[in-house]
């Protein structure tokens, strides 16, 4: 099971994979929304803000979101890892529900490009 420091650890890989990002992929993460992780292994959540083109402001909490995020994101702390290191596809996880993902319908359509 991963643990909390290797789960804010994925988040930040992320934010700078991100941030590196180039065309479609950095239009779509340069959007400026509120966002929420909760790690069902471990009961935690990792809020922050995805802001252009990086996950900032990030601040951890147990248990399950206090605030109805604008982009919500759950799954286990195993998954997080794996799909940031590129060893789990985003499309299929989701598809099977391991990883649940939860936005208004224009960030659905703008954050498709990530997926």
């Amino acid at each position: 099971m991963a643990t909390p420091a290797e789960c804010r650890a994925a988040l930040e890989q992320l934010s700078e994979n991100l941030g590196k990002a180039n065309g479609d992929i950095r239009s779509a993460a340069a959007m400026d929304r509120s966002l929420t992780c909760w790690i069902t292994d471990l009961d935690l959540t990792f809020s922050g803000r995805l802001r252009g083109g990086h996950i900032t402001e990030v601040t951890e909490a147990p248990g399950r979101p206090a605030e109805r995020a604008q982009i919500r994101l759950a799954m286990s702390g195993d998954d997080l890892v794996a799909l940031v290191g590129g060893r789990l596809n985003f499309a299929s996880a989701w598809a099977t529900g391991r990883v649940k993902l939860e936005a208004g319908i224009r960030d659905l359509l703008q954050l498709r490009t990530l997926l």
